[in-house]
């Protein structure tokens, strides 16, 4: 598998995974917002991917936020899921991040069940609920979780 760092080439296909997780996050593939940071974050190279080879479609994402010390955005798509693609995008952020400063991401409420794997995900990592996230764009309850400072 192979994590490239994200190039204007690849927005469509971002946009593609967007659509598939919308209903967990809220409106993205058609917003003007969306877009914007997306387009940013890809100028900025903190938007990382795992490209089919066959297409142009993207297996996941991640997306990070070096100033804030924040993962701002992680999918994967639906055939790729459980298959430890969310766990290599997450090992390539982390390394691009801070570990002397805790590392944070919102991800979804322990009574979310559509966010059991996430949860895991980030838990296996070592990060833990730090405080209430409210909800999202989809109504959905969601978590700060955070990483404590790696010595």
């Amino acid at each position: 598998m192979h994590i490239a760092i994200s190039t204007p080439n690849d927005f469509n296909a971002w946009l593609a995974l967007a659509r598939e997780v919308e209903h967990l996050f809220g409106p993205m593939a058609e917003e003007a917002g969306f877009h914007t940071a997306l387009q940013q974050a890809i100028i900025n190279q903190q938007a990382f991917c795992i490209r089919t080879f066959d297409s142009s479609a993207l297996k996941g994402g991640i997306i990070i936020a070096p100033d804030a010390n924040e993962i701002l955005w992680l999918a994967v798509s639906a055939p790729y899921r459980s298959t430890g693609f969310g766990q290599s995008l997450l090992a390539h952020a982390l390394n691009r991040l801070d570990s002397r400063q805790p590392v944070r991401v919102q991800t979804f409420d322990s009574s979310v069940p559509e966010g059991a794997a996430a949860r895991h995900l980030y838990h296996m990592a070592g990060f833990r609920d730090a405080r209430s996230g409210g909800n999202n764009p989809a109504g959905i309850p969601t978590v700060i979780m955070e990483l404590a400072v790696q010595d």
